[in-house]
C-alpha cells in the first residue's frame, strides 16, 4: 500500500474506488488495521485501491476530512468521500463496504 501526503492526495483519489487509510506509526489499533489491509489488499485483487495518509505528516489534510481519531478509513469515489469509519474495521465488513462502490 502506497502512503501518499497532500500534495498527492487529489491526483490518489480522484478515480475509480480509493480506501483511504488515516493513522499514525506510533498507533497500535492502526498498525493492527494495517495488517488487515494487507489481506484486504490482496482480497480486493486491484479493483480498489488502498492508500496511506500519516496524520502527524499530513495534519491539514486530517483537519479537511474531519479526522479526531485514528484509525479513520474513508472510502471515496470518484474523489469524493462517500463513507467513513473510525476505529479497528473488521476485515469482511470493510471488503463489503468496498464492494458497494466498485
Amino acid at each position: 500500500m502506497k502512503e501518499i501526503n497532500q500534495k498527492d492526495f487529489v491526483s490518489e483519489t480522484k478515480e475509480g474506488v480509493v480506501l483511504v487509510d488515516f493513522f499514525a506509526t506510533w498507533c497500535a489499533p492502526c498498525r493492527m488495521m494495517g495488517q488487515i489491509l494487507e489481506d484486504i489488499n490482496k482480497e480486493i485483487d486491484g479493483k480498489a485501491k488502498i492508500v496511506k495518509v500519516d496524520v502527524d505528516q499530513n495534519e491539514e489534510l486530517a483537519r479537511t476530512f474531519g479526522v479526531m481519531s485514528i484509525p479513520t478509513l474513508i472510502i471515496f469515489k470518484d474523489g469524493i468521500a462517500k463513507e467513513k469509519h473510525v476505529g479497528v474495521w473488521l476485515q469482511n465488513d470493510c471488503v463489503e463496504s468496498i464492494k458497494k462502490y466498485i
